[in-house]
């Protein structure tokens, strides 16, 4: 193992050790949520109407001010694609205003980007926005602490299960990148959460043929909503998750 594979192990016990917000799953596992970041337009127009297929929908974190621009990632989100994925059903969550890192600003400045990115799916959604996810996945100790009292939580990129005690301010989730190659990992993590009774979070980015390095194809995506189906676990938004165990998106806990 490489030293900075080490040291991202250190830095990522530590991030899960301290200001913690545990609260029990319970019984309620085995669930599986399917979550998507920034968000590109091939993640709804191809990723929802995969959800759909099955009866499921999907968590989308969007960090408002990416709207209207386009990148590695494909054409990102338009502010129609919002308004119909709500209507669908799917969950609307907050990825900071400006995609900024925690790590590369100010706690200060990034406490304001994360208000104003709530503010603005706030103005979509007609409703109270608490749940958040790291943009890059970069998360400070600072951070974890800070912006535990105004959300209802906070989903990492640290890889791992969910439960049998949930820490709000970091929620564990899982990559979907790639192909249908990686198709027996994704398996093998589904099988593992329904043996665990936990929660298991994926996260991806663009969902078409040849994806970004953080996308996957809509082959590999298809095949974990099936295996998610087919395994006996619920699937649910984040949102959806935190209401059945009393978290409410007014109350931050």
């Amino acid at each position: 193992m490489s030293l900075q594979s080490q040291l991202g192990r250190v830095r990522g016990s530590v991030l899960c050790a301290f200001h913690r917000r545990a609260v029990p799953l319970g019984n309620r596992g085995p669930i599986v949520s399917f979550t998507f970041d920034d968000f590109p337009r091939t993640a709804y127009s191809v990723g929802g109407a995969i959800l759909e297929k099955f009866g499921a929908r999907g968590t989308y974190y969007v960090a408002a001010g990416l709207a209207d621009t386009a990148n590695e990632l494909g054409e990102l989100f338009v502010e129609n694609d919002l308004h119909s994925l709500l209507e669908a059903g799917h969950e609307l969550a907050s990825h900071t205003f400006h995609h900024s890192s925690s790590r590369s600003v100010s706690l200060s400045a990034f406490q304001s980007d994360v208000q104003e990115g709530i503010k603005a799916v706030e103005h979509f959604t007609g409703s109270r926005c608490s749940n958040f996810a790291y943009p890059y996945g970069d998360v400070t100790l600072a951070t974890k602490k800070a912006l535990a009292p105004f959300l209802a939580s906070a989903r990492s990129i640290l890889a791992g299960l969910n439960g049998p005690k949930i820490d709000l301010s970091l929620l564990r989730a899982n990559r979907i990148y790639g192909d249908v190659d990686i198709s027996q990992s994704v398996k093998h993590l589904i099988g593992q959460n329904v043996q665990r009774k936990g929660w298991l979070i994926f996260y991806t980015h663009d969902v078409r043929p040849n994806p970004s390095e953080y996308g996957c194809t809509p082959a590999l995506f298809e095949f974990a909503v099936r295996e998610a189906a087919t395994s006996g676990s619920q699937i649910l938004t984040v949102g959806r998750v935190l209401s059945q165990i009393g978290i409410e998106a007014g109350n931050a806990g």
